[in-house]
C-alpha cells in the first residue's frame, strides 16, 4: 500500500515510514519542516508544504493517485508551549487538520489514522480503558481532544472512515537507528535522563516522590518507539477489518504496553543500561503533575493484531546509540 503520512519527517512520522517501508508499503511523506528535519525524509518520497494547502494536496494525489491511506502526525506538541500560545496549536493543531480532514475526503482518500495521545485522560490514574471520561489538562490536550470529537462527526456527516490511536510514552530509536529524538533540548523524561548522563543536564530530577504508587514516584506506560510504529502499520493493514468488526466508521484506540513503569524503575533501567549511576535528584511534583496512568491495551490486541513485544531496557538502549550516531545525522549531539 501506498500511505501518505503528515508530518513524516517528524520523531514518530518518520519511524513510522521506516517501518511501513520494512513492511513492504510506501510512505508518501507530507511536511513543513517547522520541527522535523529534512534529513528525515532523505530516500523517501517527499512534499515540503502546509497540510491545509488544498492545491499542495491535489498535487500529491494525482501524482499518487494509489495513495490508501493518511496516517495524520503534523502537530504541535510541547504542552508548555500551549499554555504560552494556545492561538497557534488551536490554528496548527485543529483548524489545519480539519481543512486537511474536508480536503482528503474530498480527494477521494477516506481512511485516515490520527495521532492522538494519552493527554486526554489528563488526571486519570491507574489503568485506563478508551471509554473513560476525558479530562485534558493543557491546551495541547485539549486540541487532541477537539480532533477525536470532529473525527467523529466529520465522519458521521461525509465518506470519511478513521482510527485515533491514542499514544502513551514513546521511548528510543528504530533498530537500525535510521531517525531518532531530533530536537536539540527534548523534555521527556528519558532525554533528560540522556541528556543528565552526557553532562547536558547537571542532574536528573524526580518530580513527585510521595505519589500512591509502589515507590512514590509517577507512574507511566513507556512505549517503544518500533512497537508504536508498528502499530501505525497494523492500523493501516486492518484497517477496515477493526471497522467492520465495530461496525463503526471511528474508533479510538489505546497504544501503550500495558503495563506500568514508575520514574524510579526507570530511572534504575537507564542506570543499567547506561553502566553507572547518573546525578539525580528527587524534587516536589510540578504545577498539574497527577499520579499516572498507563494503557489497557486489550482493544488494540483484538481490532489490531498488535501487542508491544520491546521492553523498557530496548528503547533505553536505542535511545543512547542514537545519542551516539545523532552528531553524525544531525549535526549536535
Amino acid at each position: 500500500m501506498k500511505i501518505l503520512l503528515t508530518g513524516g519527517a517528524g520523531y514518530i512520522g518518520s519511524t513510522v515510514a521506516t517501518a511501513l517501508i520494512a513492511k513492504g508499503h510506501i510512505p508518501v511523506l507530507l511536511d513543513s519542516l517547522v520541527t522535523g528535519p529534512r534529513v528525515f525524509t532523505k530516500d523517501r518520497i517527499f512534499y515540503e508544504g502546509d497540510i491545509a494547502d488544498r492545491a499542495l494536496l491535489e498535487k500529491i494525489f494525482s501524482e499518487h493517485p494509489d495513495i490508501s491511506h493518511t496516517i495524520h502526525f503534523a502537530a504541535r506538541i510541547i504542552v508548555p508551549e500551549s499554555v504560552s500560545e494556545p492561538y497557534l496549536y488551536y490554528i496548527e493543531n485543529v483548524y489545519k487538520s480539519i481543512e486537511l480532514f474536508k480536503n482528503l475526503a474530498d480527494l477521494g482518500c477516506s481512511r485516515v489514522v490520527f495521532s492522538s495521545s494519552a493527554a486526554v485522560y489528563g488526571s486519570v490514574s491507574g489503568e485506563v480503558t478508551e471509554d473513560v471520561a476525558l479530562d485534558p489538562q493543557s491546551p495541547y490536550a485539549n486540541t487532541k481532544y477537539m480532533m477525536e470529537m470532529a473525527l467523529a462527526d466529520m465522519t458521521a456527516a461525509m465518506d470519511l472512515k478513521a482510527i485515533a490511536l491514542r499514544y502513551f510514552n514513546p521511548i528510543g530509536s528504530d533498530p537500525d537507528l535510521v531517525t531518532g529524538v531530533h530536537v536539540p533540548h527534548p523534555s521527556h523524561v528519558l532525554g533528560k535522563m540522556v541528556d543528565t548522563a552526557i553532562g547536558k543536564l547537571p542532574q536528573f530530577q524526580i518530580t513527585g516522590t510521595d505519589w500512591p504508587t509502589r515507590d512514590g514516584s509517577g507512574i507511566r506506560d513507556y512505549i517503544d518507539v518500533w512497537d508504536l510504529a508498528n502499530a501505525h502499520v497494523s492500523a493501516v493493514e486492518e484497517f477496515d477489518a477493526a471497522l467492520a468488526e465495530t461496525k463503526s466508521d471511528f474508533e479510538v484506540i489505546n497504544i501503550g504496553t500495558g503495563n506500568g513503569v514508575t520514574v524510579k524503575e526507570l530511572v534504575a533501567a537507564f542506570e543499567r543500561a547506561w553502566g553507572s549511576e547518573i546525578n539525580k535528584v528527587d524534587a516536589p511534583p510540578r504545577p498539574g503533575d497527577i499520579e499516572g496512568a498507563y494503557a489497557n491495551a486489550d482493544k488494540a490486541k483484538q481490532l489490531l493484531k498488535w501487542q508491544a513485544e520491546r521492553t523498557i531496557d530496548d528503547g533505553i538502549q536505542t535511545a543512547l546509540a542514537w545519542t551516539e550516531k545523532r552528531e553524525a545525522i544531525l549535526g549536535y549531539k
